[in-house]
């Protein structure tokens, strides 16, 4: 009976509602921390402030080197947040659409979305997205 109760705290098509409650605030929290995880490893501050400089360029209004890491950072930071709670919409979408529209209780609709969840739904739309890209490279390159 214990893994059962843990098992139902943590469904978010539990009937009790702070259950499925408990569920979004853990998932979000989780899509969040990955956002920064994700936009500290993939961006670089100092990295992209050394080839600014190296290559002549700069932001306006903002010198060269050590301010333009700081001004990146700091755009960074203010732009991830907004960006990792779209993101967490767009995940949870699925199950909140699911669960008010009581879909779970009727025709096996709780296992609809773990067919087409939002984390599946955003892996499908960044691959097309992916695939477009390359097959429009594909034919620019077949032009020249």
């Amino acid at each position: 009976a214990g893994w059962a109760v843990i098992m139902d705290f943590f469904n978010p098509f539990s009937q009790i509602w702070y259950h499925a409650l408990f569920y979004f605030v853990i998932y979000t929290t989780l899509i969040i921390f990955f956002a920064y995880f994700y936009t500290a490893i993939q961006f670089n501050p100092a990295e992209l402030a050394e080839n600014l400089k190296k290559y002549g360029g700069f932001i306006p209004g903002i010198r060269p080197g050590s301010h333009t890491k700081e001004y990146i950072e700091k755009v960074l930071n203010r732009i991830t947040l907004p960006g990792a709670m779209f993101l967490a919409g767009l995940a949870l979408a699925p199950y909140i659409i699911i669960k008010f529209l009581d879909l779970s209780s009727n025709s096996g609709g709780g296992s609809l979305v773990y067919t087409f969840g939002g984390t599946s739904l955003l892996i499908m739309v960044g691959v097309a997205l992916e695939t477009l890209k390359q097959i429009e490279s594909q034919l620019l390159m077949r032009n020249y």
